[in-house]
């Protein structure tokens, strides 16, 4: 795997989550930096070194409601 891709939005509650596309991996925290450190741990934890990626991608979505 050259990349893993998470899907990062603001959650409800305040702060962000991110999940990622092709692993079973989630997680979440208050502020940007913080879920950079979260997300690299995980991937850390949820895959062994000589399968690990070097990269790790994250996709930003922001949903806006707009009144007509």
């Amino acid at each position: 795997m050259k990349e893993i891709i998470f899907v990062v939005e603001e959650a409800p509650e305040g702060g962000h989550t991110a999940r990622a596309l092709e692993a079973s991996i989630f997680t979440e925290a208050d502020e940007l930096a913080q879920l950079e450190t979260q997300v690299r741990a995980a991937v850390i934890c949820h895959f062994e070194e000589s399968e690990r990626t070097r990269i790790i991608r994250l996709h930003f979505v922001r949903e806006e409601v707009i009144a007509v």
